[in-house]
């Protein structure tokens, strides 16, 4: 358990290091990489961020660059992606997240929780309401103004 303390300490002295906007230019991990190295699958976020801030508090800013709606699956949900996305980040747990609906029925609800657990399932949370998917469905960034179609490929919606 110190090892892991003593890594994610370490860890976060190199990502200060950085200048606050993730790149992979710069030499910064992207927020892609980010978002792996807390145990996240990179398809929790769509194609195309244009840079991250990640707080020494672990609170975490997303810069999309613009708005992003797309559909899992055919007939499936829809999610939306505001500009910024903000939130907090532990290794496997995403929480106060800001910035990202899910359109349930007639209404886009806020998703405030993901977490993942280890056991090949991300859970979602609305609220007091919760959903579990496979991370497998994540393995892909999906595009703005797409779906996921069968086999989890992407099909533009243009």
């Amino acid at each position: 358990m110190k090892t892991l303390t003593l890594l994610s300490f370490f860890f976060l002295l190199v990502l200060n290091s950085y200048s606050s906007m993730g790149s992979s230019a710069g030499g910064a991990p992207t927020a892609y990489e980010m978002l792996e190295s807390f145990n996240f699958p990179k398809g929790i976020l769509p194609e195309g961020v244009k840079g991250y801030v990640l707080h020494e508090d672990n609170r975490f800013e997303v810069d999309l660059g613009r708005e992003c709606k797309f559909q899992v699956e055919e007939n499936g949900y829809y999610l939306h992606y505001q500009k910024k996305i903000t939130g907090s980040v532990e290794f496997g747990s995403l929480k106060n997240l800001k910035g990202v609906s899910v359109k349930i029925l007639f209404i886009w609800v806020g998703i405030s929780e993901v977490f993942n657990k280890g056991n090949g399932d991300l859970e979602f949370f609305v609220g007091p309401v919760s959903a579990s998917f496979p991370v497998s469905n994540f393995d892909e960034k999906p595009e703005c103004g797409s779906h996921l179609g069968n086999n989890n490929q992407l099909v533009s919606d243009s």
